[in-house]
């Protein structure tokens, strides 16, 4: 079925932080592109006017985009702006005004989930809801419950074909690549499960700490943050059977089914941690028990997936910034050709700073085939950034209606269900030293071999 192009787009935030830095960069590129070519209508509550909001977009390009001048004469006449507040419905009847002949507009809530409810309501009564999309970003909630809660909360007004739940990570290049690399190779497919793989990590680091967001991280925490949904969506796209279908459905299915194979996490298989120093942050509370990493194991209890551990951990002030998927296989037999401890296959996947997908060998050393030293056959290597920045990529996708890299509601609640018991069990924080590797604790739950821990520049990362 062709899905109707979305003939405006309105968004709540206009003036927001969010707007200014990656909302109107990702609009002047698809209107350098030919992707944007109907009303983007701005709703805020600022006291400003139309030629304020311009000159706030045209800042934020200056700083943040690169302003192109034809490209901001062409969004500049579409920009619009209604300016009220989002519990009166005389700012949603202005709204309507600004739609004109609209019939399938795309809303953009980029404001926080507390306000979410408001708006729907007051689109829905205002009649703007009517044949419309729903774009909004994350959280979706902060546990399962209040997940339930914002999800009947949209569909109140909109079926769930017409919500588009962003989470950015999705639409980056190399994870694309990464899926793409997946499938379009039939060597890979039959050493890609239980027989063959060894143990799966994936490690998020970041070598900075909150950045002046205590009052936000406080409320979050790493497992909030990242893990329950940039890195599942990534062990998602490792673990899932190849759909059966190209259409977005069918995609979604398969990532729903990865889910459904987790248990909840126990325990017994998180290791939380604080950066010392971290309630010294302006925001955060003394004596504040959110972890600013967090290492955990998960296994997927399906028939591809069986026995095989998936590693997590995600970071502040650790050594790198880095996001890598590392898949080690199975040791070969001990033959003549491989005496002693053999260095482990594995394929590697970097998601950024660059993009790298790279293969892990062993060959021999000259004049000893017995004896063999590791080395990487790299596949694919991109510099950053990305062709699309994600912003373009997500706003775009979801004015065609393309619901591939959106995040579906039953994902969303058993996403939830794996990491909601942990959220309520208060498990112990370890502090750690900055710019380390996390808790020792961490070590406790590492894979087969240690971690992997993503030196960048490193043509063998340790441990392989």
């Amino acid at each position: 079925m062709t899905e109707t192009h979305s003939d405006a787009l309105v968004f709540f935030g206009a003036t927001g932080d969010l707007a200014y830095k990656k909302i109107f960069p990702a609009l002047q590129a698809m209107v350098k592109r030919g992707a944007l070519a109907v009303p983007v209508i701005g709703v805020a509550k600022a006291g400003w006017n139309l030629d304020q909001l311009k000159d706030r977009a045209k800042d934020s390009l200056e700083k943040h985009g690169g302003l192109d001048a034809a490209a901001w004469e062409r969004l500049s006449s579409l920009l619009r702006y209604v300016d009220g507040d989002y519990a009166d419905p005389a700012t949603f009847a202005a709204v309507r005004k600004e739609l004109g002949g609209a019939q399938h507009p795309a809303h953009y809530l980029a404001i926080p989930p507390s306000l979410f409810e408001k708006v729907v309501d007051q689109l829905m009564h205002s009649g703007s809801a009517k044949g419309a999309r729903m774009i909004v970003e994350k959280p979706f909630g902060h546990d399962l419950a209040s997940a339930q809660e914002l999800n009947q909360i949209l569909l109140r007004a909109f079926p769930e074909r017409s919500i588009f739940r962003i989470d950015h990570y999705l639409a980056k290049d190399p994870v694309q690549s990464m899926v793409s690399f997946r499938f379009a190779n039939s060597f890979l497919e039959p050493l890609w499960n239980r027989d063959h793989i060894d143990s799966v990590q994936i490690t998020m680091a970041e070598s900075f700490g909150v950045q002046g967001r205590g009052a936000f991280y406080d409320q979050t925490g790493a497992m909030r943050d990242v893990i329950q949904n940039h890195l599942f969506q990534l062990m998602c796209n490792l673990a899932m059977e190849s759909p059966a279908r190209r259409d977005s459905e069918s995609i979604r299915d398969e990532k729903v089914k990865v889910l459904k194979a987790i248990s909840p996490i126990g325990p017994g298989n998180l290791v939380r941690g604080q950066f010392r120093g971290y309630q010294d942050e302006p925001g955060v509370a003394k004596g504040s028990r959110t972890e600013t990493f967090a290492a955990l194991r998960l296994e997927i209890a399906s028939w591809r997936w069986a026995g095989v551990p998936f590693y997590i951990r995600a970071g502040k002030n650790l050594p790198e910034t880095c996001t890598e998927v590392m898949t080690r296989f199975k040791r070969p037999p001990m033959t003549k050709f491989s005496e002693g401890e053999m260095p482990q296959n594995y394929i590697r996947f970097r998601i950024s700073p660059d993009s790298t997908i790279a293969m892990g060998v062993s060959v021999a050393v000259a004049g000893d085939d017995a004896r063999r030293h590791p080395t990487e056959l790299v596949a694919s290597s991109e510099p950053y950034p990305e062709d699309m920045e994600p912003y373009e990529r997500v706003l775009t996708d979801a004015l065609i209606g393309d619901s591939s890299i959106f995040a579906r509601q039953d994902y969303v609640e058993e996403a939830w269900r794996i990491v909601d018991p942990v959220l309520r069990d208060g498990t112990p924080v370890h502090p750690y030293e900055v710019h380390s590797w996390g808790p020792p604790e961490a070590m406790k739950l590492a894979p087969p071999g240690g971690w992997v821990d993503p030196l960048l520049g490193a043509c063998i990362p340790a441990g392989a």
